[in-house]
């Protein structure tokens, strides 16, 4: 059986579909709308139904981390019965509509930004986390890019991790990220975020500094992006857009979750190095 998550599993093909093969994105569609059905279906009936061949969703199936059709349709029946489970609860879907009352869309953002805490929790590869963990701690220098909203994400983990005493910088406009790029060599981690993975804004400084010898790691919800493809290392969120980009708000969550991870991860490598910087770092402010 593979190790693939079953939760988000729905969230984390949609969010693959730009990326995949005109076949597989068509399986993969078939998946997004009916999940159920694909898990009832037989190899050939679905290959079938998206006009494709039984190897192609095999391929699919391994894209999506399983070592085959049977343990795919295993894990998308295990999400259905999650999601059923939850139905009493809340509702299925983040998505707005104009009849919704205020307390309607609270309970829909709140879904999905559980949802995608969830979902990128599940589907973090943590060996990749340890790895970009290890980059942090011996890096001499630690340079953060963000544009728009993954700005803040950047600012919040240079914050996070300045309070350990790191030499970190945060870019959230090219020209400051590509001048950083342009000084980092192979003792320095670059980090690129991006939701799509696909803003050129923090993919050509990440390329830059990685020409340079630069660790580079990308944070993004799409694995196959061209930011994913040009980093050393990624760490991906599982969100996806819906009406009025709630989701671009749970992209957000998203992002802030894998930070905490990085930081507290980073901050346990050494207990007491980090309980002394912490606690300078609040003996100053309360000293404002």
């Amino acid at each position: 059986m593979s190790e693939a998550p079953t939760v988000g599993l729905v969230s984390r093909v949609r969010g693959m579909l730009p990326e995949l093969r005109p076949a597989e994105r068509r399986v993969g569609e078939a998946v997004v709308a009916d999940p159920l059905l694909v898990a009832r279906e037989s190899v050939t009936s679905l290959a079938e139904r998206c006009r494709t061949s039984p190897p192609t969703v095999v391929r699919f199936s391994q894209h999506m981390g399983f070592s085959g059709f049977p343990e795919l349709k295993l894990a998308l029946a295990t999400a259905a019965g999650i999601e059923e489970g939850r139905s009493s609860r809340v509702p299925l879907s983040g998505d707005m509509d104009p009849s919704d009352s205020l307390a309607d869309i609270v309970a829909k953002i709140g879904y999905a930004d559980s949802r995608a805490v969830e979902s990128t929790t599940a589907g973090l590869d943590v060996a990749v986390l340890e790895q970009v963990v290890d980059a942090l701690v011996g890096a001499r220098r630690i340079d953060l890019f963000g544009i728009g909203a993954s700005g803040l994400t950047a600012s919040d983990l240079g914050q996070k991790l300045s309070r350990l005493g790191l030499a970190v910088s945060v870019a959230t406009d090219r020209h400051a990220a590509m001048t950083l790029a342009s000084l980092r060599g192979p003792e320095d981690v670059v980090i690129s975020i991006s939701h799509s993975g696909a803003t050129s804004d923090v993919i050509e400084p990440l390329r830059i500094a990685g020409q340079g010898g630069a660790r580079t790691v990308a944070l993004t919800n799409h694995p196959r992006s061209p930011l994913a493809r040009r980093a050393d290392l990624v760490l991906t969120t599982t969100t996806r857009e819906t009406t009025f980009r709630s989701g671009a708000m749970a992209s957000r969550i998203a992002q802030l979750t894998v930070v905490d991870c990085v930081f507290v991860g980073v901050a346990a490598r050494d207990f007491e190095r980090t309980r002394r910087a912490l606690d300078a770092s609040f003996r100053a402010v309360g000293e404002l």
